[in-house]
């Protein structure tokens, strides 16, 4: 039996204040990225792997502008 396609959830931050903001989505074992301005173009994809360095260099202030 095939499975059924799961659709994205897609999920914004709650400090996005007019809704133009980067969208993310985990699909499996994937973490989809996508513009909310754009929904229509493809979404980036990675992988749990890929997203949880991001999001550790996030957490460390890797990315930070100061």
């Amino acid at each position: 039996m095939a499975k059924p396609t799961q659709q994205p959830v897609w999920r914004r931050s709650t400090r996005c204040p007019n809704g133009t903001c980067l969208e993310v989505a985990r699909v499996g074992s994937e973490y989809l990225v996508r513009d909310s301005k754009h929904p229509e173009v493809a979404p980036l994809h990675f992988s749990v792997e890929e997203w949880g360095v991001f999001v550790a260099g996030i957490k460390d202030g890797e990315f930070d502008l100061d």
